[in-house]
C-alpha cells in the first residue's frame, strides 16, 4: 500500500486524539483537532476548485494553523510551497511566479506583502485564502465552518517544493516527494526513538528543509511539536528559557543557534534536565562549541546531521561518542542512514581511495526528482554513476572516507582557494579560529581584490560578551594554529554576523563587504 504523508496525521489522530500535537505561542491543537483542521483546510481549497497536483503557496508565520494549511494541501491532493514571510517582496514574487499556484494561503501579518507580490506578477492571479481573518476568498471562519472528515482526493506524488539559493540570484525549486521524505522519518524514528509524549522542537523555519523533519517525524511518533517563535532566533537566553520552560526531550537546529546559546553562556552546568537528544544540520558546528554542550549537557546524545535539500533532510549521520579529546579537529559526518548511499569520487566520478579528498556524491532514496521546470539544472547536478548507472547528486562538497568508512567534511568544493600559490581550505581556518578564546562566531571567505596573491584571504568575526579581541591579537594567535600563507589579510570585526532566511551565515554578503565597495564598512 503507497504510504503518503498526511497519513502519519491520521494513524496519530486514531491513537493518540486527545494528545497534543502542535503548540504554538498562543494556540494548542490536540492530534484530533490537528486532523479535523487538516481535513477542513482541504474541503475548502477543493471547493474553490484545487485541481490534483496543484501548488499551494502559504505565506504566513509559523503557527499551528500554518501547519494545517500545509498538511491539508495534500490531503486535498496538492503539493505545497512554504514561501518566507520575512522575505523581500522581489524574492516572494519570483518564488510565487514560479510555483504557478492556483491557491496562496496567507495571514494578517503576510497580506499586505502578497498584495505587493501579486501586483508583479502577470496573468490571472491565484485564489487567496486566510488561516486566519484576513480579507481573502475563505478565511478561518470559513475553514472552521467546512466539514471536519476526510474528503476523497487522490494524493499527488509531489509533497512540496522548497526554493533554495540560485548560483544565477534566482531561487531554484527542489522537487520533494512523499516517498523521500518518509524513508528518512522512517529511519530517524527508528534511530532516534521518539515516542508518544516526547517534546520535539521546530525551530527552523517552515520553508526550510529541516522542519520537514521536525514535523512528520513528530506527528508519525504521535508526540508533541514546540513550534519556537522565529523572534527567538537573536535570543539566546530566550531560547535557553524556551528549552527549559517547555522541558523538551529533542532540540534540532543549524549549528549558528548552538554556538549562540554557547558564546553568550545561556545553557548552566546539567541544565535542560527533560533533554534526551539534540541534532544539528546545516553547516559545521565548531568543534569547541560542541564540546562546551556535552560538558554542559552529560545526559545528552549529540548528533551530527548532514544533508542538501536535495537528498531531502539528511543522508547521513554521527552520534558523537563522548566529549572530543582534540578540540582542533571537526566533527565527522559519518555513515549513510539506511536506503542512503555517500560516495567520495574523483573527476571522473571514480571512488577514491580511503582517506583521500574528493567530491561527495549522494545515491538512494532520498533522492528528489530534480529542479522544478529546470531540466538543464537537474542534468547538470543530477547524473548516473558511470559504472553502475545509479543516479547521484553532485553536493559540491569536498570530503574523505577513513578506513573504518567513516566520512569527513572537508568543506566546499568553491570554497577551497588558490593564495600565492597554495590551494587553502578555508574551512580549515575557521576551525582554528574557532579554538580561540573570546570568539563567539566567526567566518572565512575568499575575496578576489585584484592583488598579486590571487584570493585574498579575508575573516569576520564577533567577540563573546566580556572579552576584548583586536584583529592584530586575533592574528597573533591564529599564525600560531595554521601557516602563515593561510592567515587572513583582511579582518572585520562585527557586533553580529550576517545570517540568511535559514539561519545559516550569509556568506555572499560578507564577500560583498570585504569587495572595494564594502570595505567601508569594516575590511581591515
Amino acid at each position: 500500500m503507497t504510504r503518503h504523508l498526511q497519513d502519519l496525521l491520521a494513524a496519530s489522530a486514531d491513537r493518540h486524539a486527545d494528545r497534543p500535537a502542535l503548540v504554538g505561542a498562543d494556540e494548542t491543537l490536540t492530534y484530533a483537532e490537528l486532523d479535523a483542521a487538516v481535513n477542513r483546510v482541504a474541503h475548502v481549497l477543493l471547493a474553490h476548485g484545487l485541481t490534483p497536483g496543484a501548488r499551494v503557496c502559504v505565506l504566513a508565520e509559523k503557527a499551528p494553523w500554518t501547519v494545517a494549511a500545509l498538511i491539508g494541501t495534500l490531503r486535498a491532493g496538492g503539493a505545497y510551497v512554504p514561501v518566507d514571510p520575512a522575505g523581500p517582496a522581489s524574492r516572494v514574487a519570483r518564488i510565487v511566479g514560479a510555483a504557478e499556484p492556483e491557491v496562496v494561503l496567507v495571514d494578517a501579518g503576510s497580506r499586505a506583502l502578497l498584495d505587493e507580490v501579486l501586483a508583479e506578477l502577470p496573468g490571472p492571479p491565484p485564489v487567496v485564502g486566510a488561516i486566519d481573518d484576513a480579507p481573502a476568498a475563505f478565511t478561518r471562519a470559513d475553514l472552521l465552518a467546512a466539514p471536519a472528515d476526510a474528503p476523497a482526493a487522490a494524493p499527488a506524488d509531489l509533497a512540496h517544493l522548497l526554493f533554495t539559493s540560485g548560483s544565477t540570484g534566482a531561487p531554484k525549486g527542489v522537487m520533494i516527494t512523499h516517498d523521500t521524505v518518509l524513508a528518512f522519518v522512517d529511519w530517524a524514528l527508528r534511530h532516534f526513538g521518539a515516542k508518544p509524549g516526547d517534546r520535539i522542537s521546530g525551530h527552523p523555519p517552515l520553508h526550510f528543509d529541516l522542519s520537514t523533519f521536525d514535523i512528520y517525524a513528530t506527528l508519525a511518533a504521535g508526540a508533541e511539536l514546540h513550534l519556537v517563535p522565529a523572534s527567538l532566533g537573536i535570543d539566546p537566553r530566550g531560547t535557553a528559557s524556551f528549552i527549559r520552560d517547555r522541558a523538551l526531550t529533542q532540540w534540532f537546529s543549524v549549528p549558528s543557534v548552538l554556538t549562540y546559546l554557547a558564546r553568550f553562556d545561556a545553557v548552566a552546568q546539567d541544565d535542560f534536565p527533560a533533554l534526551e537528544r539534540l541534532l544539528w544540520c546545516g553547516e559545521v558546528l565548531p568543534t569547541p562549541v560542541l564540546a562546551h554542550w556535552m560538558r554542559r549537557l552529560p545526559h545528552v546524545r549529540f548528533t551530527n546531521l548532514y544533508g542538501p535539500t536535495e537528498a531531502t533532510i539528511a543522508s547521513s549521520y554521527f552520534d558523537v561518542p563522548e566529549v572530543p579529546a582534540d578540540e582542533t579537529l571537526p566533527v565527522p559526518i559519518g555513515r549513510a542512514c539506511d536506503g542512503e548511499e555517500l560516495h567520495v569520487l574523483d573527476e571522473a566520478m571514480a571512488p577514491v581511495p580511503a582517506g583521500e579528498m574528493g567530491e561527495l556524491w549522494i545515491g538512494g532514496a532520498g533522492l528528489s526528482p530534480g529542479y522544478w521546470r529546470d531540466p538543464e539544472k537537474t542534468a547538470a547536478a543530477f547524473r548516473a554513476d558511470p559504472v553502475a548507472g545509479e543516479r547521484l547528486y553532485r553536493t559540491g562538497d569536498l570530503a574523505r572516507a577513513d578506513v573504518d568508512g567513516v566520512v569527513h567534511f572537508l568543506g566546499r568544493a568553491d570554497s577551497q582557494i588558490k593564495s600565492r600559490g597554495y590551494r587553502i581550505e578555508l574551512g580549515e581556518i575557521e576551525a582554528a579560529l574557532a579554538t580561540v578564546a573570546g570568539i563567539r562566531e566567526c567566518a572565512v571567505v575568499g575575496v578576489d581584490t585584484g592583488g598579486f596573491e590571487g584570493t585574498t584571504i579575508c575573516c569576520a568575526y564577533s567577540v563573546a560578551e566580556g572579552h576584548e579581541l583586536p584583529p592584530t591579537e586575533l592574528r597573533s594567535a591564529v599564525a600560531e594554529l595554521v601557516p602563515r600563507y593561510m592567515v587572513p589579510a583582511r579582518w572585520a570585526e562585527l557586533d553580529d554576523l550576517p545570517h540568511n532566511v535559514n539561519g545559516k551565515i550569509d556568506r555572499p554578503a560578507l564577500r560583498e563587504r570585504f569587495t572595494p565597495a564594502g570595505a567601508a564598512t569594516g575590511g581591515r
